[in-house]
């Protein structure tokens, strides 16, 4: 939340811009990436999405399809977008400012598999092999399981998710809430207090 009181998860934030570039380098990918003040993290890629796209395991060669759930200006998206590259990539937000700079960077970096929209944008019937997110834990308990009970069953049979959730904010009673939903969820890793979630469907 800005000083201003506007949210990275309001849809228009009311914080005036302030354009920035930053850099995402990972072993196997390099972006140039734009952001802008009401948007999550705008001055340095969030060291929670870093872990994530550092210690989340290989994406399976079988992937056609990826959601990154509140995916602000794009770095796990693109990320995903360059490691599958056979893939349709899918980074949804509310928010527009930073869907716009997602959608920019998209462009900047050339990748063309990666579409960015709002969660009414997705065609009903897409289904996601993986889901892989920093997701807005912010925006409190009640709204984050609506969201998820929303994206969780549009995985594909066999499919998984991968978040990263930080310790203080919940992650451990998230896995639990999870499991108990039908969608058993295991902690993958932990540094720092972080932990990356996985969560794992069914084939039938």
């Amino acid at each position: 939340m800005s000083s201003e009181g506007s949210h990275y998860f309001d849809a228009q934030p009311s914080v005036g811009s302030n354009r920035q570039q930053i850099e995402l380098s990972l072993a196997d990918v390099f972006l140039e990436l734009h952001t802008d003040s009401g948007v999550f993290s705008a001055g340095r890629v969030d060291p929670g999405t870093r872990y994530l796209l550092q210690e989340m395991p290989p994406v399976p060669d079988e992937t056609t399809s990826v959601l990154d759930l509140g995916c602000g200006y794009g770095p796990i998206a693109l990320t995903m977008a360059r490691r599958a590259p056979g893939a349709a990539v899918f980074g949804v937000d509310v928010n527009e400012r930073a869907l716009a700079l997602a959608r920019e960077n998209a462009d900047a970096n050339g990748i063309e598999t990666a579409s960015f929209v709002t969660g009414a944008e997705v065609p009903a019937d897409q289904r996601f092999d993986l889901i892989v997110s920093n997701p807005p834990i912010r925006i409190g308990k009640q709204a984050l399981h609506g969201l998820l009970a929303e994206w969780i069953p549009r995985l594909s049979p066999g499919g998984c998710a991968w978040m990263v959730v930080q310790k203080h904010l919940g992650s451990d009673s998230l896995a639990t809430w999870m499991t108990d939903q039908g969608w058993p969820t295991t902690r993958l890793s932990s540094r720092k207090g972080y932990r990356i979630l996985e969560t794992t469907v069914g084939t039938t």
